[in-house]
């Protein structure tokens, strides 16, 4: 993992407890001297969650405010790239093949994964390959700079990350892990599989059994963290992601779902013009969508593990990538 230093270990810098907890003149040093945002989060954490006041403020006195952070998360959305432009970005010749060179060196703990929660190798593989390259590119943010900069100062979201860097700093003190040396992206998305604290402590997983749970540099972990977030959120053992389908006639647009949530039965959507191309059950409620591939329209049906894959990532299309990457490193694995 990162180096570690307990969180007892730390003490106060030449700072105020007093103004930490806003009952004094003196305040947190660094980009949040004087914050009283931060004095109110640090009253809050030592209140409810028993930290001692003295280590927060020695914590935030190395807390850095991040102007880019700021700009990149105000940034205005791209617009949103068909699935014919989007496809390729996840899709190619290395994402495959590192998969497969990922599976062949994690195969123990993959297989492990699959028989504890039923989760396939290929869709872990790909989920991991899709956030994070197989852990090439976590992120290169202090996490502690990345929430603290959102929860203080990025007021349209501040509730959120201000949940989230109260779930950080529990998670680091149960870690017995330094706050300060994990890094992850500009949100504050962490390690292999890009978990926020949020998810880390309700779905990571201890995987390898060595005491700790480390998603940043343990494989392993990241694999039984994928397996477990899949698991809590429905994944079915056995069942397929998605039904490729001939949609025809004038009622087809009806049958799109609004947003990601399956509304309509099989049974009701082929009343409207969709027919699967396999056997699925009359009464099975499916995500119905329309992607704009290099070829033209494809039409499809989310199936539960589809809409699985949507809990990790609220996009259509990122499901597809996945679904279709985990496919290819199936194929890829067997011709090797």
């Amino acid at each position: 993992m990162h180096s570690l230093r307990s969180w007892a270990a730390r003490t106060l810098i030449g700072v105020g407890i007093a103004g930490a907890l806003g009952t004094g003149a003196q305040a947190l040093a660094a980009d949040y001297d004087g914050s009283p945002q931060v004095a109110e989060f640090v009253e809050e954490m030592t209140r409810d969650y028993g930290f001692a006041s003295e280590q927060l403020v020695s914590l935030f006195a190395e807390v850095e405010r991040k102007q880019a952070i700021l700009d990149a998360i105000s940034r205005p959305a791209e617009k949103v790239k068909p699935w014919k432009d989007y496809r390729p970005i996840f899709i190619t010749d290395k994402r495959i093949a590192h998969g497969v060179e990922f599976w062949k060196n994690n195969q123990a703990a993959l297989e492990k994964a699959e028989a504890e929660y039923g989760v396939p190798p290929q869709f872990i593989v790909a989920i991991i390959g899709v956030e994070t390259f197989y852990g090439g590119n976590t992120g290169s943010w202090r996490v502690m700079d990345a929430l603290s900069t959102l929860a203080f100062d990025y007021p349209p979201r501040a509730p959120f990350f201000r949940k989230e860097l109260r779930e950080f700093l529990l998670l680091t003190r149960e870690e017995q892990v330094d706050p300060i040396t994990l890094k992850g992206s500009y949100a504050g998305a962490m390690g292999l599989p890009q978990f926020m604290p949020s998810s880390f402590r309700a779905y990571a997983v201890d995987f390898d059994g060595d005491g700790h749970i480390n998603i940043w540099s343990n494989p392993t972990d990241a694999i039984g963290s994928v397996a477990s977030y899949f698991k809590r959120h429905g994944w079915q053992a056995g069942g397929q992601v998605a039904s490729r389908v001939e949609a025809s006639g004038t009622r087809v647009d009806e049958g799109l779902t609004q947003g990601l949530d399956p509304v309509k039965s099989v049974a009701e959507l082929r009343a409207l013009g969709w027919q699967s191309q396999d056997k699925l059950a009359e009464d099975l409620p499916v995500t119905a969508f329309r992607l704009e591939g290099a070829q033209g329209d494809e039409y499809w049906f989310g199936l539960p593990n589809f809409y699985t894959i949507t809990r990790y990532n609220r996009s259509v299309m990122y499901a597809m990538a996945v679904n279709q990457l985990a496919e290819l490193l199936v194929e890829a694995r067997g011709n090797r």
